[in-house]
């Protein structure tokens, strides 16, 4: 189980309590259960299943086909809560009608990617060895080496904040470096780029 903290500042705190107020419309195909007892959202749908505990104080109410959230009190916490909780939602039920692709490039010469049985992904990023990576049984991995163009990693999922996870983790393994641009980055991704030092620099 992937766990992620979510923190909320001030300065969006009024835009998520707003986006809190807005039902999430349920699409033919998915199914919307709640457990009120435990406060747990159960989101199933083509692509998979999910579920979502909510806090106690927010109150959740399924009708005409839509999810609603209210909170008791208009308190910073109740809040951020409102809109996080809204915004969970929405994305697990687009997750598990639609799913989510991610994508990254491998840029620098010799660098490499390939996927392996069992959800393996072998890679040759410029280090002394290559590294192997077991990637969650949620994601659905394919690999892309075209003549003349970078190699690509393709992440599918109906888990937003896994397959999030999952793709930073790659990238983490060889960040985008700033002078030359080599690494793996986002397909789309732009790099901040540094000039080099200049040759027969003052001394």
């Amino acid at each position: 189980m992937w766990v992620v903290k979510c923190s909320v500042t001030s300065s969006n705190d009024h835009a998520m309590s707003r986006i809190g107020k807005l039902p999430v419309k349920i699409p033919a195909g998915v199914t919307v259960n709640h457990d009120a007892k435990a406060n747990l959202l159960t989101v199933k749908g083509p692509k998979g299943e999910l579920k979502q505990a909510v806090d106690a104080d927010i109150k959740v109410e399924l009708s005409d086909g839509s999810v609603l959230f209210e909170r008791p009190t208009d308190q910073k916490r109740h809040r951020a809560l409102h809109g996080l909780y809204r915004s969970l939602l929405n994305n697990m039920v687009l997750g598990v009608s639609q799913g989510y692709v991610r994508e990254l490039e491998l840029i620098g010469v010799g660098y490499k990617a390939e996927a392996k049985a069992g959800n393996l992904l072998e890679l040759n990023l410029g280090y002394s060895h290559p590294i192997m990576m077991v990637l969650p049984g949620e994601i659905k991995l394919e690999t892309v080496t075209e003549k003349g163009k970078n190699p690509r990693i393709i992440l599918s999922c109906y888990d937003k904040q896994l397959i999030g996870q999952v793709a930073a983790k790659i990238r983490s393994l060889r960040p985008p470096e700033p002078y030359n641009g080599k690494g793996v980055r986002y397909m789309g991704e732009a790099v901040r780029r540094k000039a080099g030092k200049a040759a027969g620099g003052k001394k």
